[in-house]
């Protein structure tokens, strides 16, 4: 593993952190970051943003951003590619091409990592070419349509220069069905990509890494269900005390619900009304560049350097008629999110990394400079007629041209210079200490509100300063006990969803943490263990508004605000791995969190109470909630392999199991998702031999939710949204909660020839 900057053995790198190595990755048949949305990694939570499989929401230790897919907003964990920080939430979904691990590095890693890792890092590794020829073709196919392919080839060195080429295409049809012909259905995907990687090696004490990768993620969100109507009892208006009032709500009423409409409490197949919906289209591409030169035994020179970009456009209309705004006779619905991200990012890392005497080092200095800027329309498709048994579509020039909800561009540059170093002061006893100086500029405007040209604009200019100190001891060769001290914060910036393009400023974290890290019986049982404390300061938070617009729309923003009073997050996680037979492995995970987090003052609610009639003046707290964290979640997996023959053909069966309790998935919503429970397995015919050069063939057959198990993973309390709007005098046509189910059982078989 690599999360020193150097390559350190598991066991004796005194940090929290999970590894799933390729071979995990395919026993899990672990396609794209979201299928670890099942919990492998307890501590790990990842989830859609919104309904959509276009940004991703990755989240660890209780630090897990709700909407931090906005070009001037922030992730609160980064995610990494060979050392690449990825600047947007948008394309973290792509196809994993041939991946050697992924490390989860748990807790701020303000040091080495630094940017917007206050809960931590995900440090995806690629195999590099191994210079000798050889590869792998993978093919598959499974229920809904599903199949899959690849392509990994390593070509010989030829002149010190190795080359490694990856493709792979991976498919899934819609596991709701659209009742609209032609229109798209909901969570299905075409991901396909591909990698060209060169090594060039002049000289045995210099490196050369130059990789190319680009991708392309064609999907459609989980399908957003209403899951109960008028929940709090408001009284139900009629169709003629609508068309009494200009076709409008009384004032305290909710709609009527339409025929149409079903409330259905578990998962569906099929939508109850069709709507137009085509797949969001995600690009990424890349270059990096890395160099590794060790001019001296006790020092190696590195550089890193990348471009990367990523465009989004978005064709989300995953509610149909199930989400606001819902019902009113003659009157439009079904919102369609009609959006555009474009981002461009060049990154430049030099270290310096080594050792002399007693000491170890690495020393650093980054520079990232960023441009991302984004387009919404959320014009309705759909039209009811005066009774709510029948729709009908809309022209599509009415949604394909309607009006720009916002438009905004945002500019992001930091400077940072880090430094860590070991003093091993005995065999078993080491201290660390270490610091990382970073300096963030920001900029934006949102240039369009409504259509209309604005000039709102945010310029924020940040430094700070992150200390590290660590000191572990080695009683014995297989025990590691460790105490750790850290920093790390999320960059401040503004919300363009807000009318008012409101900035916010950045939040902080400082973490305390110890750990043990043991081997018992012959290295046969490992068992890790870490707790934490960690204390949140200025956490940003969102609100959800409903402010009326002069045209007679009600327009949902959303605003940010740091909460005063400190976030305290506290946890317990712990690693048992036993290997008691040969080819018998057994494991399981559990993830402990307890947070608590103070009310948050709504500065944005008090200042619209300030318009009523007569007006309002009290100060308006509010309880927030972090999203995506269960207190109790745990993972357990057993494999067993049976060797067949004389060779290394072997039967290989694969079984995990991972639990989440509830969370809750809002800010500002009390409303939880539900305990979860997925099994997963997989079945491997492994290493036939198929010729005298060492060609093998395995064959496979896997399931994800074996068990078909379903449950809520987000829930929107969307009829809390009628009590806002009428403080507000305005009416609303929400009619309850809605929720996005996890995904249906999947299964299918997969062969893999080795050459």
């Amino acid at each position: 593993m690599t999360a020193t900057k150097r390559e350190t053995n598991l066991q004796e790198t005194p940090i929290a952190i999970a590894v799933m190595g390729n071979e995990e990755i395919k026993k899990r048949h672990v396609q794209s970051l979201i299928d670890l949305a099942d919990g492998a990694i307890p501590s790990l939570r990842v989830a859609t943003f919104e309904a959509r499989q276009s940004a991703l929401t990755v989240g660890l230790r209780g630090i897990v951003p709700g909407d931090a897919n906005q070009p001037a907003r922030e992730q609160g964990v980064g995610v990494y590619v060979d050392g690449v920080y990825l600047g947007r939430q948008h394309g973290l979904n792509t196809g994993l091409l041939d991946v050697e691990r992924i490390e989860v590095l748990k807790g701020p890693q303000g040091t080495l990592f630094g940017r917007n890792t206050e809960g931590g890092a995900i440090n995806i590794v690629s195999k590099a070419p191994t210079g000798e020829f050889g590869g792998r073709v993978s093919a598959g196919f499974g229920n809904f349509g599903a199949y899959n392919g690849a392509l990994h080839l390593d070509l010989p060195e030829i002149a010190g220069i190795s080359f490694k080429l990856d493709g792979g295409v991976q498919h899934q049809g819609p596991t709701t069905r659209n009742p609209l012909a032609g229109a798209a259905g909901w969570n299905q995907f075409q991901r396909y990509g591909g990698r060209v990687a060169a090594r060039w090696r002049p000289i045995d004490d210099l490196t050369v890494d130059l990789a190319f990768d680009i991708n392309r993620d064609e999907n459609t969100p989980f399908f957003s269900q209403l899951i109960n109507y008028n929940p709090n009892g408001f009284p139900v208006a009629t169709l003629a005390q609508i068309a009494a009032n200009n076709n409008r709500l009384p004032a305290g009423t909710i709609a009527p619900l339409p025929p149409l409409v079903k409330v259905r409490a578990d998962r569906v197949d099929v939508a109850d009304i069709g709507v137009p919906q085509l797949p969001s289209v995600g690009k990424t591409k890349g270059f990096t560049g890395t160099i590794k030169w060790k001019i001296a035994p006790e020092i190696e020179l590195r550089s890193i350097t990348a471009w990367r970009t990523v465009s989004d456009e978005q064709w989300d209309n995953s509610g149909g008629a199930n989400r606001t705004p819902v019902f009113l006779p003659n009157a439009n619905f079904s919102r369609y999110s009609l959006a555009g991200l474009n981002q461009r990012q060049f990154s430049q890392e030099l270290q310096a990394v080594g050792g002399f005497g007693q000491i170890d080092y690495v020393f650093g200095l980054y520079y990232f400079n960023e441009k991302a800027s984004d387009v919404a329309r959320t014009p309705n498709t759909n039209r009811w007629n005066a009774d709510g048994t029948a729709f009908t579509i809309n022209d599509p020039a009415a949604y394909l041209n309607a009006t720009v909800a916002r438009a905004s561009t945002a500019f992001a540059k930091s400077y940072a210079a880090y430094g860590q170093a070991t003093w091993n002061a005995t065999d078993t006893l080491n201290l660390t200490l270490g610091g990382r100086y970073t300096n963030d500029k920001k900029n934006g405007a949102l240039t369009t509100i409504n259509g209309a040209p604005s000039s709102l604009t945010f310029k924020q200019d940040n430094s700070r300063f992150d200390p590290l100190a660590v000191i572990n001891f080695q009683p014995t060769p297989d025990i590691n006990v460790y105490a750790k001290y850290a920093t790390g914060y999320r960059a401040g910036g503004a919300s363009s969803r807000s009318l008012t393009y409101r900035s916010f400023g950045p939040e902080s974290v400082k973490s305390y943490e110890v750990g043990i890290k043991s081997e018992f019986l012959d290295r046969k049982v490992r068992l890790n263990v870490a707790g934490y404390l960690m204390d949140r300061s200025n956490s940003q938070v969102d609100f959800n508004f409903f402010i009326p617009q002069p045209n007679g729309q009600v327009r949902n923003t959303l605003e940010t605000v740091n909460a005063e009073g400190t976030t305290k997050i506290r946890g317990i996680e712990a690693d048992l791995t036993v290997r008691p037979a040969e080819g018998l492995s057994m494991g399981v995970s559990y993830a402990y969190t307890y947070w608590k987090i103070p009310p948050a003052r709504n500065t944005v609610q008090e200042a619209l109470n300030a318009t009523l009639t007569p007006q309002v003046t009290t100060p308006v707290f509010q309880d927030v909630y972090i999203v995506y964290t269960p207190k109790h979640a745990w993972s357990g997996s057993i494999d067993y392999d049976v060797p067949l023959g004389s060779g290394d053909m072997a039967l290989k069966f694969h079984l995990d199991a991972n639990y989440s309790g509830s969370a809750y998935t809002f800010d500002n919503e009390p409303t939880r998702n539900e305990k979860s429970f997925i099994v997963n397995g997989r079945i491997s015919l492994a290493d036939i031999r198929m010729g005298d050069a060492g060609q093998t063939l395995t064959v496979s057959a896997w399931a994800r939710n074996l068990l078909n198990e379903s449950h809520i993973y987000r829930r929107s309390n969307a009829n809390g949204s009628l009590v806002t709007v009428l403080n507000s005098n305005t009416q609303s046509t929400v009619l309850g909660d809605y929720a996005n189910f996890n995904p249906p059982r999947t299964f299918g078989i997969e062969a893999v020839v080795k050459f």
